[in-house]
């Protein structure tokens, strides 16, 4: 199989979303609030984080990229339905008897899409989480290599040269810790954050290795999930490194296990997550899902009173980036960060350099060997096998073998080959169906690099 046909594969391992929605002449009353939940978030999300790291994005923008493309069957509702702007909410009404979705931006922490039904004002406001102020910007160099076949490499991914259709929005090259190459589309910019879709999985990985190193929590050990205590349930045997290798077991609905009902119905993860039954032996059989990373990360939800993620981003710098949560606080780290191309280069950054991040250890000590092992049941088809939340490009022709990546929905992806010192952040809106062809394009940036 080629890797053109082999990237949509993995496209739709990552959810494109095609099928959810059941195809009404009338839609039902839970397929508009659905699409009024989804535009409220995502205006929500795109224009109060571009306002917090210092940029500005219209709804217009936003229907023009955001809304357009990943859910065909909501096109026509989410386009007539129109987002009110209020201060720090956001509100899309969808039935007359009904009161708007409700999404709310909160200083540090993001936005929250508020369960159906909710008024707004009948809950406390959150509290704002306190976030460092700035970061020094990372420092530029010309390119070690072919300037102006680097140069090329990069003009390509806009020009749909990886792929007919793609939309590439931004791309920061990053060669031995300084920025070498870096563009974006227009309305786009190195303060834009954009969601990070299941990205989003690797920084859960990374958030949970910043754990272990304060010895917090040992992936080895169950995940201990409260639903799963009860005498006699499978279910408690399931261990935190099970659930990042995707390898948890469990069963889903679909493949990527679609969670919309989470990510803009206003279900909460402690609702969705755990209930699912126990399929097949726990580390038998590798099976791509939300749940297993959202799992993941309620195990890891104790630390997070003391050490939010917000805290391991600050460190490295990642002032633009926002990990949501639902709306009992909850994160939702297998999809819902918003981030810039910038941040994104910098968590990358800190694989190349095993954890460490100016003198200070972050991850312990070859904690990127062992989410870059295979150690796991495998993909059975495509060009990329998994580790522990991050995928391996192992299986791609001409990339050196060490080359691992994050990879989300619409083209999102964190390129890092340990042994060029390379890091290559792609940042798209790409149509469902339209596959970006990312190792073609780590081929021809790696080509112009010595």
């Amino acid at each position: 199989m080629k890797i053109a046909s082999r990237v949509l594969v993995l496209a739709a391992v990552l959810a494109l979303p095609t099928t959810v929605f059941a195809q009404t002449a009338e839609p039902s009353a839970n397929h508009r609030a659905l699409a009024a939940g989804y535009k409220a978030l995502t205006v929500c999300s795109a224009l109060h984080s571009a306002r917090a790291a210092g940029s500005e994005r219209t709804v217009a923008s936003v229907e023009a990229n955001e809304l357009v493309g990943v859910y065909p069957e909501l096109q026509s509702l989410v386009g007539s339905m129109k987002a009110e702007m209020a201060g720090n909410v956001v509100t899309v009404a969808w039935d007359q008897a009904a009161p708007p979705r409700v999404a709310t931006w909160t200083d540090g922490r993001g936005c929250v899409i508020e369960p159906m039904g909710y008024v707004s004002g009948a809950a406390p406001e959150r509290a704002p989480l306190a976030r460092r102020a700035s970061a020094s910007d990372l420092p530029t160099a010309r390119p070690k290599g072919n300037a102006r076949s680097l140069e090329a490499a990069v003009a390509r991914a806009f020009d749909q040269g990886f792929g007919a259709g793609t939309n590439t929005t931004g791309v920061v090259v990053m060669q031995g810790g300084k920025r070498v190459a870096e563009r974006y589309a227009p309305d786009f910019g190195p303060n834009t954050p954009q969601r990070t879709w299941s990205v989003a999985k690797s920084l859960a990985g990374t958030v949970i290795g910043a754990a272990v190193q304060r010895g917090e929590l040992d992936v080895t050990a169950p995940a201990a999930i409260a639903d799963w205590s009860r005498p006699g349930d499978p279910r408690a045997a399931i261990t935190v490194d099970a659930l990042m290798r995707m390898a948890s077991g469990l069963t889903s609905d679909t493949a990527g296990n679609r969670t919309d009902g989470l990510y803009f119905g206003g279900t909460a993860v402690d609702e969705q997550a755990p209930g699912w039954p126990l399929l097949a032996p726990v580390g038998t059989v590798y099976r791509y899902a939300n749940n297993d990373t959202l799992l993941a990360t309620m195990a890891a939800a104790p630390t997070f009173t003391a050490h939010p993620p917000a805290e391991l981003f600050d460190t490295l710098g990642m002032t633009h980036t926002w990990a949501e949560t639902d709306w009992r606080g909850n994160y939702i780290l297998s999809s819902q960060v918003w981030t810039t191309a910038r941040d994104l280069a910098r968590f990358g950054q800190l694989y190349l350099q095993d954890g460490v991040w100016e003198g200070r250890r972050l991850l312990p000590e070859g904690w990127r060997d062992y989410v870059t092992a295979p150690a796991g049941p495998q993909p059975p088809t495509g060009d990329f096998g998994y580790g522990a939340t991050f995928w391996l490009m192992n299986r791609s022709d001409g990339v050196p073998a060490d080359t691992f990546a994050a990879f989300g929905n619409r083209g999102q992806y964190v390129v890092i080959v340990p042994s060029r010192q390379v890091v290559i952040v792609r940042r798209g809106e790409d149509p469902a169906g339209k596959a970006f062809d990312v190792a073609a394009f780590a081929r021809s940036v790696l080509e112009s690099l010595d």
